[in-house]
């Protein structure tokens, strides 16, 4: 994905647990994720049976999630986050023995732990529940919300901590477990989840789920809808609503090179099938990479396939995020940065070295932005974060994805391509369905490259890269050769004064954007409807494109974008896309007004993360 907290201090010995355990990597022997009130070390969840019913006319989930535990420490209670959920009863093992339960103190972003009483031999808890309409996991859509405008739709977020808002859990990266479930539906209605998935729906509205591979709260998913399935390959395919699925298919038709060529990289896919669920326009982010099916934006549906790159994201993090985990959200950029590292090696084996660079110059750019937005010393530009007291989901920023990716390529660069990779293959294979943390890491980089090599050490900087602020000086320089065409091309533009030519030299997505990013600050009005009239930007269907257009087209009043503009934020809920254009919108009084007669109207159809992120802004 494309961006208070209780301390409970714990002795652990997990430093030294075998490979598999599944809470392996919560900060060694010192405490517990600061974003979960669950305390592994007295009792720690290893399996959920999910049994489950879908409201769609009370936007309610009801049902039963039956833990099985291990009371290692036989202790007299085990701790479940929960987040708004109502609690009916408790019951312990086969029997179903009701037992007492209570909750501590409600807390700012992490809601208030579910304390249930439990014996020395107790195995099973099962939690008799059901959500609050306004659960943060949940989005729940009328027909009028979806493609087909015909029936309703429900889709999850549970990243980073909104999977304690739909079933009680132990919400940590760190606590990994298998599970089950059991769904009662509409029979109008096909749903999936993060695990084996069917391909059609059947007539009486149940389906039956297996995850048989431990993984963490935040990758539970669920998606309820009027879905159907298309076939790319023998273990690659599309979902999505009728309407949309021709067109999906067609957009995704290299998924399994994406698949073919990330194994050549990094090892075997573990996880059985890899398919795409495209969902509604108000999904917030790019991607979520949910096992065995990676949840997709529409907004990638460009129809002509120029902005699939996200797809090998996703993909990549099949092996760094779902099958090797950050331990906490303080180590965030595990996931993120070595996604991106991942990411672009597809890319370039998939597209070619020159995509590769051009996207490693957006990179370097966002990396730049980000630490004028934060400040060159401030603490959050560290790839070691610490976000305690604060909600982990601010975490989701470009220091984690591009500093990451960074660094990553500085320890490339430093060791050599072939090196890094046997190293990388390597890493993913030792840790394979286990949570880390940032010093596991550093210690098996030391242990398994550097290998006591001083200057390599020094040439690295890991010390500057990890828990130092800003830009390390030794990053390594990046640059594309089609960058430099459209520079000049620019430069030749700006004497003229005639764009005429243009779009057909500038062929790609990547070298269009990066255009309109070099665009000068005294661009008129006219300089506008030249380039406009050249490139056809407004009517763009590369959503993209037209964000980088429509910041401009907002700051230069080029009002006859505005129709357009109004048509992207009230049908687009991607909060990348759309965040930057309401930021812009504020910057005078007029725009301020805009905004907010355009909020007003779109904000019913947006996810709960965007629009309470865009609340705050709009205050």
């Amino acid at each position: 994905m494309k961006r208070f907290i209780l301390i409970v201090p714990v002795l652990l010995l997990w430093a030294c647990q075998p490979k598999g355990n599944t809470t392996a990597g919560l900060e060694e022997g010192r405490s517990v994720d600061p974003h979960s009130f669950a305390d592994p070390a007295a009792a720690v969840v290893r399996h959920l049976d999910l049994d489950i019913a879908v409201d769609f006319v009370r936007q309610q989930i009801t049902g039963k999630a039956s833990w099985t535990i291990d009371n290692h420490a036989k202790a007299a209670e085990i701790i479940f986050d929960d987040n708004k959920l109502s609690i009916s009863k408790i019951t312990l093992d086969a029997d179903e023995q009701e037992t007492s339960f209570n909750f501590g103190t409600e807390t700012a972003y992490l809601g208030k732990a579910l304390k249930v009483a439990i014996l020395p031999e107790t195995k099973i808890v099962h939690i008799y529940y059901s959500t609050a309409k306004d659960a943060t996991a949940l989005q729940w859509l009328n027909p009028r919300q979806t493609a087909g405008k015909k029936k309703p739709y429900l889709f999850t977020q549970s990243q980073s901590i909104a999977a304690r808002s739909w079933i009680p859990c132990q919400d940590s990266p760190g606590i990994r477990f298998t599970y089950n479930a059991k769904l009662k539906v509409p029979k109008d209605l096909l749903a999936l989840m993060s695990a084996e998935n069917p391909q059609v729906k059947n007539n009486t509205g149940i389906y039956e789920f297996r995850q048989r591979h431990a993984i963490p709260s935040y990758l539970m998913a669920l998606a309820v809808g009027d879905i159907e399935f298309r076939a790319v390959d023998g273990r690659t395919g599309v979902y999505a609503e009728p309407v949309v699925l021709q067109k999906a298919a067609w957009e995704f038709a290299d998924m399994g090179k994406m698949v073919h060529a990330a194994e050549k990289l990094y090892g075997s896919y573990r996880w059985g099938r890899y398919d795409l669920l495209v969902l509604p326009p108000s999904f917030p982010f790019g991607g979520m990479e949910n096992p065995n099916l990676t949840f997709i934006t529409p907004t990638i549906l460009a129809g002509d396939r120029s902005l699939v790159s996200i797809i090998c994201h996703e993909l990549a993090h099949s092996w760094s995020g779902n099958l090797v985990t950050n331990a906490t959200w303080n180590d965030f950029w595990l996931n993120e940065g070595f996604t991106n590292y991942f990411e672009r090696r597809i890319d370039e084996e998939i597209f070619g070295k020159k995509e590769a660079e051009m996207q490693e110059v957006f990179a370097k750019h966002a990396l730049e932005d980000a630490i004028k937005d934060m400040g060159a010393d401030s603490k959050d530009t560290h790839l070691k974060t610490d976000y305690i007291g604060r909600n982990p989901d601010e975490g989701t920023n470009d220091i984690a994805y591009e500093k990451g990716f960074f660094f990553l390529r500085t320890i490339e660069e430093a060791v050599g391509r072939k090196n890094f990779d046997v190293f990388l293959r390597g890493y993913f294979e030792r840790h394979a369905f286990t949570s880390i943390t940032t010093t596991q890491f550093l210690d098996d980089l030391h242990k398994n490259l550097i290998k006591g090599d001083k200057h390599l050490e020094e040439k690295i900087a890991v010390d500057k890269w990890v828990y130092g602020p800003g830009i390390p000086s030794n990053i390594v320089a990046v640059a594309a050769e089609r960058f430099k065409t459209t520079e000049v091309l620019l430069a030749d533009w700006r004497k003229s004064g005639v764009p005429t030519g243009l779009n057909k030299q500038l062929k790609s997505s990547n070298e269009k954007r990066y255009f309109i990013s070099l665009l000068p600050a005294d661009l008129t009005a006219d300089d506008m409807t030249l380039l406009d009239k050249e490139f056809d930007f407004t009517a763009s269907n590369n959503t993209d494109i037209q964000r980088a257009w429509y910041v401009l087209a907002i700051r230069h009043h080029y009002t006859t974008a505005d129709t357009r503009i109004k048509a992207y934020l009230l049908e687009n809920g991607r909060m990348w896309h759309i965040i930057p254009l309401y930021k812009e919108l504020m910057a005078t009084p007029e725009g301020l007004k805009k905004a907010r007669a355009i909020y007003q109207e779109a904000r019913p159809n947006y996810h709960p993360m965007t629009y309470q992120a865009i609340d705050k802004l709009l205050k």
